[in-house]
Order: C-alpha cells, then sequence, then structure tokens
C-alpha cells in the first residue's frame, strides 16, 4: 500500500510555504521533519506542526476541522507537561490570492506552534550519544540519576492524569485486533505466518489477564495518560526531562491503564538494546509510586510491551510508504525489530524469587541490579532493596539519613516484613524479584526462602563476602546512595553471628563482570 492510499487532500503547498525561510524571517534553512500523521517544520527559534491530510484505521485527519481539533487537543494536553514549549495554534491562511502564516484571510490549515529546542535534547539522542555505562561526548546518558528523575516525572504525569471512569478493562482487545490488522496491511514487510502468531498470543494473554484487567480500571487506573511515551517524546531541557507531545487524535487510545502508558517507554529503551535502563526505570517508578506501587499491574506487563511494540511495528509499516527505497528497507527493518520484541515480551519467562545478603558494603545492590533485567518476563524483576523500604517506611527521602532509632531491632522486623510482603505481591502478579538486605539473621533468610516456597516459585539465595577492611573502606567512599552504613557499621555487623549458611557464597573482592557473571549461572541455571 502506498503512501497516496492514505491521502485525501493535497497540503504541497501549506508545506512549501512553511519550508520557506522568508515566511518566518530567517536566513538559515528551515528544517522539515515527516511522520505519517504530521509535517513539522523548524525556523529559528519557532516550530511549526501539521498534521498531515491523511485517513488511517487508527488515525483520521481527513477533514480540515478534525485537524484543527486534532492541533487544539494537542495545545491542551501538552501544557500540562511542557507549558514553556507550547506555544498556540497559527492559522495558515489564503489572502491576497497568497498563503500566509497567521493574520486574517480564509484558513486553510492549521498549525501548533512551539519554542524550539534542541533537537538532539530528546532522551533517544541522550541515550545513543553516552549508552548504558559510558559518559557520551556531552558526558551525557541515561545514567542513574536521569532515569530517577524520568520516573519521577512519569508518576507524577499520571498522578496528576484524570481517572476513566466506564472501563471494562477489555478496550485494549479491540485496539489489538486494529494492530493486527494494520500489520496485515504490510505483507511486503511483515511475514503474514508471524502476524498470525503474534495474534495467537494476544488472545491467550487477554484471556489471562481481563479480569486483572477490569479490577484495575474499577481502582482508578486507567487514566488520561500521555498515550505516545516513547523517548522522542521526552527531552532534557535544563536537566530535566520534559514530556512532550502527547497522544492527541483518539482519546480512547490514550485513556489507558498507567502501566500501559509506561510500556511503551520501557519497550523503547530495551528495544535500543539497553535493558539495564529499562529495568531501572521500571524499578524507580515503582518507588516513585510510593507506598502503594502498582504491583498486580505487571501481571499484564508482558502484554503491554508486546502490545506496544506492536503498535510501533504498524506505524513503522505505515510510515515506510512516505519513504524513499532506501528508506523503506530500513523501515522494513525496523518494523520487523518491533515485531520480534513483541514475539519476545510474550514467550512465558520462569519466575524466581532471589534473595542477596551480606554484609554493608558487599556490593548487595550493584549485583541484584545488574542482575535484575536477566530475570524473569520483561523487563526483568523487580529489586527490592531495604535501605529504600526504611527511609520510606520513614517518610524520609532516600539521600537523608535516619536517626538511630530507625535500625533498631523493631524497625528492622518491620523493613524485612515490608520486604516480603511486597515481594509475595510481586511473585502473585507472576514477575520475579530480588529482595536486596542484609539478610544476617538465620531467621531473616529462612522467612524469605520459605516465601518462594509458599508460592512455588524457585529461591536463589547468594551471599556476598569480602575482607571487613575492604567492605569498612567501601562504604567509607560511597557518595549519594540510600544507605547509611557506615565503616563502624560494618565491623559491628561482622562481630556478629550469621549462623549457618547455606546461600552460594560469592567472593565480592571479584571484578563486578566476573561477580554478576557468576551469580546469572546460578540464578539461571
Amino acid at each position: 500500500m502506498s503512501a497516496n492510499d492514505h491521502v485525501v487532500a493535497d497540503q504541497e503547498a501549506v508545506f512549501a510555504l512553511l519550508a520557506d525561510p522568508a515566511t518566518h524571517g530567517v536566513e538559515a534553512p528551515v528544517a522539515r521533519i515527516d511522520t505519517h500523521g504530521a509535517a513539522v517544520f523548524l525556523a529559528g527559534a519557532d516550530v511549526y506542526k501539521v498534521k498531515r491530510a491523511v485517513r488511517f484505521s487508527f488515525m483520521d485527519f481527513s477533514t480540515l476541522d478534525k485537524r484543527r481539533q486534532a492541533c487544539a487537543r494537542e495545545l491542551e494536553l501538552n501544557r500540562a507537561t511542557a507549558p514553556a514549549l507550547y506555544l498556540g495554534l497559527t492559522p495558515i491562511v489564503r489572502r491576497g490570492g497568497a498563503l500566509h502564516l497567521g493574520g486574517e484571510g480564509e484558513v486553510v490549515e492549521w498549525a501548533v506552534h512551539m519554542a524550539r529546542f534542541d533537537e538532539t535534547a530528546t532522551l533517544d539522542h541522550v541515550l545513543a550519544r553516552g549508552g548504558e555505562t559510558g559518559a557520551g561526548e556531552k558526558g551525557e546518558r541515561l545514567a542513574p540519576p536521569l532515569i530517577a528523575a524520568l520516573a519521577q516525572a512519569v508518576a507524577a504525569a499520571h498522578e496528576r492524569a484524570p481517572v476513566i471512569t466506564g472501563s471494562s478493562g477489555r478496550e485494549l482487545r479491540a485496539v489489538a485486533r486494529n494492530v493486527v490488522a494494520g500489520l496485515r496491511e504490510a505483507p511486503d514487510l511483515l511475514p503474514p505466518g508471524r502476524v498470525s502468531a503474534l495474534e495467537a498470543g494476544f488472545l491467550e494473554a487477554f484471556d489471562r489477564v481481563e479480569p486483572l484487567l477490569a479490577r484495575r480500571a474499577a481502582a482508578g487506573e486507567v487514566r488520561r495518560c500521555h498515550g505516545d511515551l516513547h523517548l522522542r517524546n521526552i527531552a532534557l531541557i535544563d536537566g530535566a526531562p520534559v514530556l512532550f507531545d502527547a497522544l492527541e487524535f483518539d482519546e480512547a487510545l490514550a485513556s489507558i491503564d498507567r502501566l500501559y502508558d509506561l510500556a511503551f517507554l520501557l519497550m523503547d529503551i530495551a528495544l535500543r538494546g539497553h535493558g539495564v535502563a529499562a529495568n531501572l526505570l521500571l524499578n524507580r517508578y515503582l518507588i516513585a509510586c510510593g507506598a502503594a506501587p502498582p504491583y498486580d499491574g505487571l501481571a499484564a506487563l508482558p502484554l503491554f510491551l508486546a502490545l506496544r511494540a506492536a503498535i510501533r511495528a504498524q506505524v513503522g509499516a505505515a510510515a515506510a510508504a512516505f519513504r524513499d527505497p532506501a528508506g523503506r528497507a530500513q523501515a522494513g527493518e525496523e518494523a520487523r525489530a518491533y515485531l520480534a520484541f513483541a514475539e519476545e515480551a510474550l514467550a512465558p519467562r520462569p519466575v524466581k524469587l532471589v534473595a542477596v545478603g551480606g554484609l554493608s558494603g558487599s556490593g548487595k545492590s550493584t549485583l541484584a541490579a545488574a542482575l535484575a533485567p536477566h530475570l524473569g518476563p520483561l523487563p526483568g524483576a523487580v529489586h527490592l532493596r531495604s535501605d529504600v523500604e526504611r527511609k520510606r517506611l520513614h517518610g524520609t527521602p532516600e539521600l537523608e539519613r535516619l536517626p538511630q532509632e530507625a535500625y533498631s531491632m523493631e524497625a528492622t522486623q518491620q523493613v524485612y516484613a515490608t520486604l516480603r510482603a511486597r515481594a509475595e505481591a510481586i511473585l502473585a502478579a507472576g514477575h520475579g524479584v530480588i529482595v536486596d538486605a542484609v539478610h544476617q539473621r538465620p531467621d531473616e533468610r529462612a522467612e524469605i526462602a520459605a516465601l518462594a516456597h509458599e508460592g512455588g516459585v524457585d529461591f536463589i539465595g547468594l551471599w556476598l563476602e569480602a575482607p571487613v577492611e575492604a567492605l569498612a573502606g567501601r562504604v567509607a567512599a560511597r557518595r549519594g546512595d540510600a544507605s547509611d552504613a557506615t565503616a563502624e557499621v560494618v565491623r559491628w555487623q561482622a562481630g556478629r553471628e550469621a549462623g549457618p549458611l547455606d546461600w552460594a557464597r560469592l567472593d565480592s573482592t571479584q571484578t563486578p563482570e566476573q561477580l554478576l557473571a557468576q551469580a546469572r549461572t546460578l540464578v539461571e541455571g
């Protein structure tokens, strides 16, 4: 199917006007970005975005009034998260026999007027520059502090989002049907047999989780979300992640479970080969949700991820029609990569509970964070950390030191009970979990192991050890961490009796790569 099969009106004169530097009073060339649904013109300090006059099965901008309504809704939605970027609506008018940007005359098109920002500041560029583990040419990457800020921004947007009443939880089944139909429109790009297999996987997943989706809808988890939350729609502006370009053309597609909204971003990061960052984002989002993380929704997360990837495959296949032969080939490769991710997300994976123990400074949290992406359904296990839970229980920011009484035996027992309760809820959702705590007392180790056995899942206990003075040196050098442990605490812990250890004992003085490889062998074996 070609681009012309979807185009219902000729907008070339409008596009030529907006592409002309003289229209904007600038000398530099106007940059143009084309998508299947819009043409965007970057001129000096301004951006003008015009909806394409197209009709797809999932998007209808076929009339001027529909395009005006879509522009107005885009402005309204995005001013909630990016008020400095969205400046207003501007008409393109016919006056004196010629087209003009703004002013009086017959309106022939509408444009969303935005303030321009550095196009390379979107998070897809940030991720590409720096990767996951090293600084890029500008010292930028999706480092843990940025991922934490991103998770907080998404969680805050979800908290503000209006709750949608009347949802049955079954609406996504219709979305999946439409997506599959869209995938079938590009048999030259997407193998029909794989599309049919994906459809069967969707049907099985919906049969399994629809009662859960209905319960979550009744509990207010369906909200008017961003709807198009991927890396290209988040920009790093003044050091903070800013969400923009929310989905405006279909209220139903954006009135969704908040974890389905998050799933788009998780999928986008993971598909680019950055599974550690995707897993960390999930975990930081759950932490940002505070006392009531949506653990039950984890049961639907594989379906959400698969559906998000399938939608991107559909959109990519549709966009291929607008590209030259080389671009079409690239779009086909991208669409097939999304299809492969959807297949992977729906593939069953064993659920396990891993507990990581050891004295302070032994590297428990570092290993747990590195191990989590490799455990259970995508994007990996939930990482529960005693230091974070202790701060949350006391209403204290992670990096603020707690008073000594927060470490009493009674307070510590409450922390471990909370870790077990949260782990139980995660396991009940069919998701993997790693519990990271000292676990020095035999009863602490026995109780976390019993939780796995009662839940019918595999349990692996990992005990990290190193010379006491090495541990003391590590905690003394630690900065910007939730742990309050000091060298004195390490020496006090070392003087306590741990009792018989039946967990796998790992030397944490080896390199992080060696330690992770050893732990993965134990966990995945």
